[in-house]
């Protein structure tokens, strides 16, 4: 706890999405009176990132590309604010002593950031699915070795959190049902859905989200990825994790108990409230979202998930059931297919097939054990992702 009884708070990626949702939240509990920015870090959006850092007054800024420090130096001119650049520096910056971390780098990036965070912080709000999915035995081993609360931002498992009642593993649980969208094309046929073009995938039609997001969305694979998640999170057995579809986005999602009784949480599709509850928990702060009106509303949808049509969902049950390093590889080679059919070299329905098969090939999975090995598996995914495009889209 800094000087004053202020909470000394780090953000990772706080130039992204949920790290300026992160910084919103943060004015909306105090600003600079309640909380000490100890860093931030970003990528390439130096104003940004030097205006938050000197609104906070952040004793460290961190620019991923170390091309740009000179850039983010003189943003800082005169601020006290500290500059640096380069991944290491980002790891350094989430090894700074904290008492509460926002861990929102995407991708392979925020694996040793975050990794280091849950070393030097004593709670770290997870918004980063390839930590878990990639290497979840492996970041859970770290955060009990260090004693750090590790408490997800994902609507879907904050609201599983929440109904927990903030237990990480709470008795009598039975089931969890992770609740989705169903994106765009929820109720297309299957031979239209073999049409779509990166432009309609990215039409989500709830959340405001970038555009590789809106089409996993679209596809589901955001829902396989948090089902995996959700494994790690919660202790829980595959056969727990339910997914059904909810196009409102209102129920985020359920926790079953053995006696029957569902607890569900509700709020609006905004990422603020999932941060809010993260960094005030156990306490609920109050926040400037927009309250649910439940005349308005009238009803509340929910159907199951077409498999054949989503078959992300199978997949993300097969790699939980194989372990090891299976995570790594759907999710490398997710990305491998998504950024081909970004680029229109295969069709839409092709991603899913890009997955199984690269996953059939690289099976069986040895376990984790550092994080090298994590990389390894990305990019032997990726090169047997690659192939597989290449032959599909010759």
């Amino acid at each position: 706890m800094a000087r004053g009884g202020r909470r000394r708070v780090t953000i990772l990626g706080a130039t992204g999405s949920i790290g300026r949702s992160t910084l919103d939240v943060l004015r909306a509990m105090g600003g600079r009176e309640a909380f000490e920015v100890v860093a931030l870090t970003g990528m390439s959006n130096i104003p940004a990132l030097a205006a938050a850092a000197r609104e906070f007054g952040a004793q460290l800024a961190v620019t991923a590309d170390p091309a740009r420090l000179d850039e983010l130096r003189r943003a800082l001119a005169g601020s006290g604010v500290r500059a640096a650049a380069g991944p290491e520096a980002v790891i350094e910056a989430a090894a700074l002593p904290a008492d509460w971390c926002m861990a929102a780098i995407l991708g392979a990036a925020g694996l040793a950031p975050t990794l280091a965070a849950l070393r030097a912080s004593a709670t770290v709000a997870l918004a980063n699915k390839e930590c878990l999915v990639s290497a979840g035995d492996l970041f859970l081993a770290a955060q009990q070795a260090a004693g750090a609360a590790l408490l997800p931002v994902d609507s879907e498992h904050n609201a599983i959190f929440q109904a927990m009642a903030g237990a990480r593993a709470a008795q009598g649980v039975e089931r969890v049902i992770l609740t989705a969208s169903g994106g765009p094309f929820r109720d297309w046929p299957r031979a239209r859905m073999a049409a779509v073009t990166p432009e309609q995938a990215v039409a989500h039609p709830n959340w405001d989200m970038g555009a590789k997001i809106s089409i996993d969305s679209a596809s589901m694979f955001n829902k396989a990825l948090e089902m995996i998640e959700a494994r790690h999170l919660f202790a829980l057995r595959p056969e727990q994790i339910e997914v059904l579809v909810h196009p409102q986005s209102i129920v985020h999602s359920m926790v079953g108990y053995r006696d029957g009784s569902i607890l569900a949480q509700l709020g609006p599709p905004d990422m603020r409230v999932a941060i809010g509850y993260a960094l005030g928990w156990p306490e609920r702060p109050a926040l400037p979202v927009e309250r649910l009106d439940f005349a308005q509303l009238s009803r509340l949808d929910f159907a199951p998930p077409d498999e054949a049509r989503f078959p992300a969902l199978r997949l993300a049950r097969e790699a939980m059931r194989a372990g090891g390093l299976a995570g790594a590889t759907l999710l490398a080679a997710k990305e491998a297919a998504l950024d081909a059919f970004i680029a229109r070299r295969i069709g839409f329905l092709d991603m899913a097939a890009v997955v199984e098969e690269t996953m059939s090939r690289l099976a069986p999975f040895a376990p984790a054990t550092h994080l090298d090995e994590v990389f390894a598996a990305d990019a032997e995914a990726r090169r047997a992702a690659a192939r597989i495009i290449d032959a599909r889209a010759a």
